[in-house]
């Protein structure tokens, strides 16, 4: 499907959820698919570390650097994508990353000794950028009434293909070894299907998005309107964001939410694993609650900070992060201390509502920031996300201790909670932000 340009059209005032006929709910619907299938090719190696652990004959330390590696590399490459997408459009893009992040997918089944898995689990973590893109393509087709809550959803029911990779992996290997194949074998047939879901959906996006609710970036600059960013390149982009103190703030918050959460993705199967003796399913199915919770979640936390924004306006919005980060890092405190499996998952339940409720008020955020620079701020705090998985995972290769780690994190979430209480907007900022939310209200209204 092409862009069939529309100079008149404006960014949608409502989420029509069962709607594919308008270019925002394809872009809606495909940018979560396309997430929730990276961050499922993203972590799928992750429940089958205990198999793959004891074929390459891991120590505790080479697991780690595995873990830093899945997570390092996005740091970049988000920087990267963000003024990709002001440049080229989110849709060119989005396709390009999710064909070629499939090359070290189909890499990380054919590596035979653990200098070569590490090589690919560290390509692999490129496709972790696809969050930023999707986080774009949502901001450019919203409006300011419902950015949040779309935002959300889109990342929150992406985010749930790091959960149901943590529950499925482990099924297809079973799967795969009933019909007779050697476990040895069966570990890297199970990942060749991540792979092949990536090639599929990255055909799927180039023929059913656009990059904005006018058309595409290319088609749109060829009449001579403004599409993107045209005016500066990546790097200008970038250093436009980078200089907005409140990227910053947004940068170690998500780190604090995010940053966690994908390194709970890495950890959270080994835990149960070592620290409840539990088996290589039940295990998974554990862990993968974590990740699956995101399914509403994450939306929720969007939501919460739209309504609340419709009253109390920006101002609004930092409170309630400032309230969802708090209590993350308590309930991650209380997750580390629990002995029974019972109180754990009890716990981590608590603390993965907080934690994807945290990332969704995050990037209910990030459209407000700078929207001349749209890019570099989704770039620059998506990739402090990934700057709190490696901070974690270091901490975690020093301590070879999951246990006390997990401790330690809580109380850095909780102490980092309190940076959001220094982000401030000006009069006019808010005076600005607030006019174009109640004219996207009115133009619902008269549209329904």
């Amino acid at each position: 499907m092409s862009s069939n340009m529309n100079l008149d059209a404006k960014k949608a005032t409502e989420i029509k959820l069962f709607s594919f006929s308008t270019p925002a709910m394809r872009a809606f619907h495909m940018t979560w698919l396309a997430f929730f299938v990276c961050f499922f090719a993203w972590f799928a190696c992750a429940p089958l570390m205990p198999v793959i652990a004891g074929e390459f004959n891991l120590t505790k330390a080479q697991i780690a650097n595995i873990n830093i590696a899945a997570v390092a590399i996005t740091i970049v490459i988000r920087l990267i994508v963000g003024p990709l997408c002001d440049k080229y459009g989110p849709r060119k893009t989005y396709t390009a990353l999710l064909i070629l992040g499939s090359i070290p997918v189909f890499g990380v089944a054919a590596a035979n000794t653990y200098e070569s898995f590490l090589f690919f689990r560290l390509l692999i973590g490129a496709i972790g950028a696809s969050f930023v893109i999707t986080q774009y393509h949502t901001s450019v087709m919203f409006a300011p009434n419902v950015v949040g809550t779309a935002n959300a959803a889109a990342a929150g029911w992406g985010n749930a293909g790091g959960g149901a990779t943590q529950a499925i992996m482990p099924l297809i290997l079973g799967a795969i070894i009933m019909f007779g194949v050697e476990q040895a074998m069966g570990w890297r047939i199970a990942l060749l299907v991540p792979g092949i879901m990536m090639v599929i959906v990255g055909i799927l996006y180039w023929k059913l998005t656009q990059d904005s609710p006018q058309g595409n970036f290319k088609e749109l600059r060829e009449q001579g309107i403004d599409a993107g960013n045209t005016k500066k390149g990546g790097t200008a982009i970038l250093m436009q964001a980078a200089r907005n103190y409140r990227v910053w703030i947004l940068f170690i918050s998500y780190a604090a939410c995010f940053g966690i959460e994908i390194f709970i993705h890495n950890i959270a199967a080994m835990y149960y694993v070592d620290h409840f003796n539990m088996g290589l399913k039940e295990a998974g199915l554990t862990a993968g609650i974590f990740g699956l919770l995101a399914l509403f979640a994450r939306a929720l936390g969007g939501i919460v900070s739209d309504k609340v924004a419709a009253n109390k306006g920006l101002d609004g919005r930092t409170r309630i992060l400032f309230l969802l980060i708090l209590g993350e890092g308590l309930f991650l405190i209380i997750f580390s201390q629990m002995n029974t499996v019972i109180l754990a998952v009890l716990a981590m339940t608590v603390f993965a509502l907080f934690t994807h409720m945290a990332c969704g008020a995050t990037y209910a955020l990030v459209p407000f920031i700078d929207r001349d620079a749209l890019g570099g701020v989704a770039g620059i705090i998506g990739a402090g996300g990934n700057v709190g998985a490696v901070a974690a995972g270091f901490l975690l290769k020093g301590l070879l201790d999951i246990q006390t780690c997990l401790m330690i994190l809580g109380c850095l979430v909780t102490v980092a909670a309190f940076s959001v209480i220094l982000i401030r907007f000006s009069v006019e900022h808010k005076e600005q932000e607030q006019h174009l939310f109640k004219q996207a209200l009115l133009e619902r209204n008269s549209t329904a």
